[in-house]
């Protein structure tokens, strides 16, 4: 489907668009250049405008194949069903992961890119823009960090990982001494994109979400995948971008992290957390 060249293309197209509409606004947006779409969920023009590149772009890429992009989602729902077309392509785009720091300063902000066939990701692209890392997985063909391969490793430590500080409250409240020995430092980069790189780094081992909008996770849940471990919702079954908003979602390069994270959240009561119907 993505010939190597098209895969550059990509990749080019991602860091071109950082350099372009994110990189020069980051620090420099007025007050007019934010606003809320709702309560507490924020866009900016660096968002647009980053999208509407990245589209443009891909069109060319792959003539006729659609873009399910986070800020068009929110003008047309119905969007979304395009991910959802058996035997059918689109790409889904998140323009700028992690607004909220962008628009604050912090630059923990990233650009995901993923190419959905058949409901499935076949290939995905993530950089950290301000550090400028670039991972990128292909569908059985591996999974690489700025150009290394990235393959599982061995669980030799209390697990690490980024959760939610409501949820992190809960295990330290809930879990026994013995349960809270297995977890080390939990914490949140408030970017899905981010945590993927930290995963795929060995920096962390696990991440866990309660939504799961999939321009945050497509990405990122082939990379686990690829680099031998996965991603699947609170209830075991394996994760997919057509899977309700709320049905959770754990990730880890690691089957054995992923094992574990999955058991200590089965031990603690999150009404939060619990997959609605």
């Amino acid at each position: 489907m993505l010939t190597d060249g098209d895969s550059l293309r990509v990749a080019e197209l991602i860091r071109e668009t950082a350099a372009a509409e994110l990189l020069p606004r980051f620090l420099n947006l007025a007050k007019s250049d934010i606003r809320q779409k709702r309560p507490g969920d924020i866009v900016t023009v660096a968002d647009e405008a980053a999208e509407q590149r990245l589209a443009t772009g891909l069109a060319k890429i792959l003539p006729g194949v659609p873009v399910v992009g986070e800020e068009a989602v929110e003008k047309d729902p119905g969007l979304l069903e395009l991910i959802a077309r058996q035997g059918e392509t689109c790409w889904i785009v998140d323009p700028l992961d992690g607004t909220a720091n962008f628009a604050a300063g912090r630059d923990r902000f990233a650009i995901i890119v993923c190419l959905v066939h058949d409901t499935m990701p076949v290939a995905g692209w993530i950089l950290d823009v301000p550090r400028n890392h670039l991972a990128e997985a292909h569908r059985d063909g591996g999974v690489t960090l700025d150009g290394v391969a990235i393959a599982a490793r061995a669980l030799d430590r209390p697990l690490i990982g980024y959760v939610g500080y409501r949820v992190i409250k809960e295990f330290d409240r809930q879990l026994g001494q013995e349960q809270r020995a297995k977890l080390g430092r939990l914490s949140t980069l408030s970017c899905a994109g981010l945590e993927y790189i930290e995963l795929l780094s060995g920096r962390a081992d696990f991440n866990l979400y309660r939504m799961t909008k999939p321009w945050d996770h497509a990405a990122g849940s082939l990379m686990m995948r690829e680099a031998g471990g996965g991603s699947v919702q609170f209830n075991g079954s394996p994760y997919a971008p057509t899977q309700g908003l709320a049905a959770g979602l754990i990730s880890s390069t690691s089957n054995e992290a992923l094992d574990e994270a999955r058991a200590l959240l089965e031990a603690v009561q999150l009404p939060l957390l619990v997959p609605k119907p």
